[in-house]
């Protein structure tokens, strides 16, 4: 069995995050999306919000699990017994970042990290730009799953 962990803060998902997920799940049999618990970040939406939204979007796709951690993404995988990590690249910038972690976890263990590109709709969509969109009451509703709805207070 094929599992893989799909790591991220998810403050919120963006559509970048589910093309990649839906594109995954017909790669694996199993992808655990892993919400990292990071004390020393600021989020905009609480951890129960953030899964919320994950669970929600993928409610009917029986391949997705939910969970949260803290701590190192190789410990996590060794503990659900996942051997792949899987991470989307936006643009060379993601690559270069995401190429020395994947070198550092792979020197630390023996996970195997697979990079899929994002759908050229979807690769211009971070957490952070939808998280500005949201602070100045933007229209950010095409930048997310149907799940990510707030209420904007002007």
């Amino acid at each position: 069995m094929k599992k893989a962990i799909f790591p991220g803060s998810f403050d919120p998902i963006t559509l970048g995050h589910e093309d990649i997920i839906n594109r995954g799940i017909s790669l694996f049999d199993e992808i655990v999306i892993a919400i990292g618990v990071n004390a020393e970040k600021k989020y905009m939406f609480t951890l129960e919000e953030r899964k919320r939204f994950i669970e929600e979007t993928f409610k009917n796709e029986p391949k997705i699990t939910v969970i949260t951690y803290e701590g190192l993404t190789i410990d996590l995988c060794q503990k659900v017994k996942a051997d792949f990590i899987l991470r989307g690249l936006r643009n060379p910038a993601d690559f270069e970042f995401e190429k020395a972690i994947a070198h550092t976890n792979r020197r630390l263990s023996k996970i195997e990290t697979v990079f899929l590109l994002t759908a050229a709709r979807t690769s211009y969509i971070s957490s952070s730009i939808v998280r500005d969109v949201i602070r100045n009451f933007g229209e950010y509703e095409m930048l997310v799953p149907k799940a990510v709805r707030v209420k904007l207070h002007k």
